[in-house]
This record gives structure tokens, sequence and C-alpha cells, in this order.
């Protein structure tokens, strides 16, 4: 169920559409036998007949075979087959041997390239029993990465180990099904680069990607990899009838996700002037640890494309203008925020281990998981909108002062001109975005830096009684049965506004009005100078006015 957000409603007429779709989807596929020295003893019987063969050099000799399969195949059909050295992008290098072909389907390259792996270690023990011990850590063996066209799906990579239990991983893109869905149905759609732009049904689309997050999901995912994984992957190591004869069969479990909310803007100079004032207003106050621009051109296109019929085909990604990428790492969860394309801006959750939601791993949970990263797209979009739209109600500047009552509780006010609190209220707002919430000892943490060489006497103690000041406020609030906290968005509204009237208004303004000869103007001032400039000159005349020394 799409859940609409404070952000995109807010900026709503100045969008031609929006939608939301699971980006990248990585499952690891594992032989659940073959995790237990015991399990992997019965396989081998299985397989062989008995544990007379149960061996070392009998263990290197199946990832030697699947070795000399792999090569055999790829030079009697042609496919290329690459060693990669250690850093290589392997997606950007095989989208250069992506066939032309649009009907083409099956596996077009082979990648080779060494990363940590199960390899089991075998030992006899003096009646010639064998013994069955984990390598620690994980020592690094070959993998074979399959890059396959599939008909639904478009590209997949079912990255293979060598080495028994032949662990798998495999690699999907939730935008190639969604466009290929949308061919055949057909529905206009143009996608550039892995976004879709102007000409496409973005309506329609969003109701297609839905259906990704649904309980049919796990049986079309299932279905692709149960397709490929036996016939053109672990056939090397296993053929069809070893795999039979031993029971060996893949379960599944989500290992990283990508979900994202993405907004297409009318003109790219809109998206422009919003996403560089978003930034400018947002960036002290999330506290973005990584703020990256990637230089291209300076300018974007100021026109729409040509309003003829929408294409239809694939647009390989020409940007040539700036891309900046917000983006705050929470643990094993990142919250990007960056343009895409010449119009459009991206909202991204990527977590890079499901393990990190705590609601489970096994692939039937997968619609539970994207529903919980839809949520924090969601409310990171709120708490976005929040600090950068800061409003104060009336009589707020009165009020927070003021002492409150928690039950028997009496709690002081929240006194704004203490550097203490202002640092507190700072660490909440850096802290809002966290899709998880935040605990006292996150606040502490986040707040001895920001109070100078007395931080180190800020203890989670102290902390918390802020924190519960500032719940007596409703500028946070605690999250049922446990002892975390978040920022609603009013209070992230409010909390903002606070900071930026005294640290950007207040505070320069009456700095400048109290000097008693201005400066020389410069030649080119930035429009915020020009408005202090102005500000300023009415403060001196109305200091004249009321007598006042300035």
């Amino acid at each position: 169920m799409k859940t609409h957000d404070e952000f995109s409603d807010y900026y709503a007429d100045l969008l031609d559409g929006r939608y939301d779709c699971v980006d990248r989807i990585v499952l690891n596929g594992y032989f659940a036998l073959g995790q237990q020295g015991g399990g992997f003893r019965y396989w081998w019987r299985q397989l062989t007949g008995s544990d007379a063969t149960l061996d070392q050099e009998h263990v290197r000799e199946l990832a030697g075979r699947f070795s000399r399969r792999v090569h055999a195949y790829a030079k009697r059909r042609r496919i290329p087959l690459r060693h990669c050295a250690p850093g290589v992008r392997k997606h950007e290098l095989a989208e250069r041997y992506r066939p032309t072909d649009p009907a083409f389907t099956g596996v077009f390259l082979i990648l080779v390239a060494k990363a940590p792996a199960l390899v089991w270690e075998v030992t006899k023990s003096a009646g010639g029993v064998p013994h069955l011990t984990r390598k620690t850590p994980w020592p690094y063996v070959n993998h074979y990465h399959f890059h396959i066209l599939d008909k639904d799906w478009g590209h997949l990579t079912f990255k293979l180990s060598g080495h028994p239990p032949f662990g798998v991983q495999v690699s999907l893109n939730g935008h190639e099904w969604v466009e290929r869905r949308a061919r055949k149905r057909p529905v206009p759609v143009v996608k550039e680069g892995n976004c879709f732009i102007g000409g496409s049904d973005f309506p329609a689309l969003d109701r297609l990607a839905e259906s990704l997050c649904d309980a049919h999901a796990i049986d079309r995912l299932a279905k692709v990899c149960e397709r490929w994984v036996y016939a053109s992957c672990l056939c090397f190591g296993l053929t069809r009838e070893e795999q039979t004869r031993s029971g060996f069969h893949y379960q599944y479990s989500c290992y990283q996700l990508e979900y994202s909310r993405n907004l297409l803007f009318t003109r790219g100079t809109v998206l422009e002037e919003v996403y560089q004032g978003l930034l400018d207003r947002t960036r002290r106050a999330l506290d973005v640890p990584t703020l990256r621009t990637i230089f291209g051109t300076k300018r974007r296109p100021r026109h729409r494309a040509d309003s003829g019929p929408p294409r239809l085909e694939r647009v390989i990604d020409g940007t040539t203008h700036d891309l900046t990428v917000l983006k705050l790492h929470f643990g094993r969860l990142t919250l990007k925020m960056y343009d895409k394309g010449a119009r459009g801006l991206r909202i991204e959750v990527i977590v890079h281990h499901v393990k990190a939601l705590r609601c489970g791993q096994r692939l039937e949970k997968l619609s539970i998981v994207l529903a919980k990263l839809q949520r924090m797209v969601i409310d990171f979009l709120n708490v976005v909108y929040g600090a950068h739209r800061g409003t104060l109600q009336a009589g707020t500047l009165d009020t927070l002062p003021q002492p409150t009552q928690r039950g028997a509780q009496r709690l002081a006010g929240v006194d704004i001109q203490k550097p203490r609190m202002r640092a507190v209220m700072e660490a909440v707002l850096a802290l809002a975005p966290s899709p998880e919430g935040f605990t006292a000892q996150d606040v502490a943490e986040k707040t001895r830096p920001l109070l100078g060489p007395q931080g180190s006497a800020y203890t989670p103690r102290r902390a918390a009684y802020d924190l519960a000041k500032l719940r007596g406020k409703t500028l946070v609030k605690r999250v049922r049965a446990s002892r975390r906290y978040q920022a609603p968005i009013p209070g992230v509204q409010t909390l903002a506004a606070l900071l930026i009237l005294r640290e950007k208004v207040i505070k320069p303004v009456l700095a400048g009005a109290c000097k008693p000869k201005p400066d020389p103007t410069p030649k080119r001032m930035h429009p915020l100078d020009l408005h202090y400039e102005n500000l300023q000159q009415e403060l001196r005349r109305t200091f004249e006015t009321l007598g006042l020394a300035a």
C-alpha cells in the first residue's frame, strides 16, 4: 500500500510524475545440508555411495572439475570468460558485452574473481572416519559470475562458488522487470539508465512496481532462480543426474535490497533550484557525513524533451550535468537522495544486510522487508521536509522556557540560549532520519563534539534528562515499548526553525547592526547577504528612533 509523503505532496505542482520501485535485489542461495559437517557427510554419501572418498583430495577435485568444465563450455559456445582483478566493477564491465539482440536469452558473459566462501577441511581419524571442520576465516576462492539475460527479469547475475557446497548469490534489478512487464501490456515507458523519465505512464508503472512488493513476487523470484541456477550454473559442478541423486537443492534468503521513490520535475532548472536549496538548508541540520558532487557540465537542460509520441526503446544513460549525492549512514542502512538524469530526483534506502532489519531473512519474508523499506523512505522524506520547511507556531518562543509537568515529575523548560540545550537540539535533528529511532546514548555521542572541551562530562544520563524536557514540549516522542526516541515532523520543523532563526537570522543581523560603520559593500554579494544588509540598515534606523546605542 503506497503512502504519500510531505515532501512529494508539497512539490506536487512542480512534478510531471512519481513512482516507487524496488531497485537492486540480492539473494543468497544455500544448500542447507552443506552448512553443517554432518549434513555434508550425508550428502556426500548420497552423491558417491560411501564416505570412503570423502577426503581433501576429492573435495578439491570437485572444484577443479568445476573450473575445467566452465572454461571448456565458454570456449565451445564462444562466450567471453574474463578473470577480474580486485576492485573491478563487474556489472559495468558486463554492460560492454551485453547482446544488442532484444530477443537474446541465456549466458552472455562469465567473469571469474576471488571472494570468501565456505570451504570444508577434511581430516581422517585413526580409524579412517572423516572429520569436517570449517576453514576460518573463510578463504578466498574462485567465484564464477554468470551474466544472463532473462525474458522477464533482463540482466541477472549468478555468483557461484566453485567449492562445495557451491554457495550462490543472485542479483536482480526491479527496474528491468517493470520495464519488460510494461512492454508486454503495452504501457508507455521511456528508460534512461536505471530510471523512468518523461514520456512514461507513471501511474501504470507505479502499479506494476507495486506488484513486486506483494506475496506473488516471492514466487516470481524463486522461479527465475530455479530456471537458471541448476541448468546454467551448478551443472558445471554437479550434473543434473548428480543433483537429483544427492538431493541437492537451494534455499534462498534476502541479503541486500534497495527501494526508491522517484520524482520527475517539470524542468531541470526547477529540480536544480529545489534540490540545491534543500541541501543548503538541511545539510548542517541533518549532519550529512557525505555530500558529494560528481562534476559534469554546469547546466541542466532548460526545456522539456520533444512532446512527440513516447519512445519505447531502451535509452543509455548519457547524463552530463552535475550529480550531487546526499548520503546518511545508520549502521547497515543507508539513506540517499540524489538527482537522477536531467529532471529526476531519487530518494533511496539501501539495506546492506537484511539481518539489520530484524524481521527475518528468508525469501518468504520479502514482502515484509519491502514494506519496512518503503516506510523508511517515507519517514526520511518527511524528516527532510520538516528540516527544509521549518515553522514556528504562535507563542512557541514564550512557552518553550516554561516548565512542564509529566505525571508527578516537574521538568524544566527548553532554553535555547543555553549552549548545552542548543547542542542537544542539533543532535536530535541530526539523528531524526534514523529509521529505527535513536537512544540517549546516541544523543550523548552526537552532543559531546558540539560542546567542545566540556563535552566529555555529557553522559547518557544527562541526555535522557534533556530528552525528557524535549518530550514535555512534544518535540520528541518515545517509541512504544522501547528506550528509543523519534522526532515527529512538527517537532523537526520547530527544532529546525528555532536553530535557523537564532543562527541564521538573529545572530548575524544583530552582529552587523551593532557595528558603528558598516563594511564597504563588495561588488558581488550572495542574495542572503543582501537581505542581511537591508535588515541591518533598518535595524540601525530603528535603534536611532528608539534612542538605543548601537
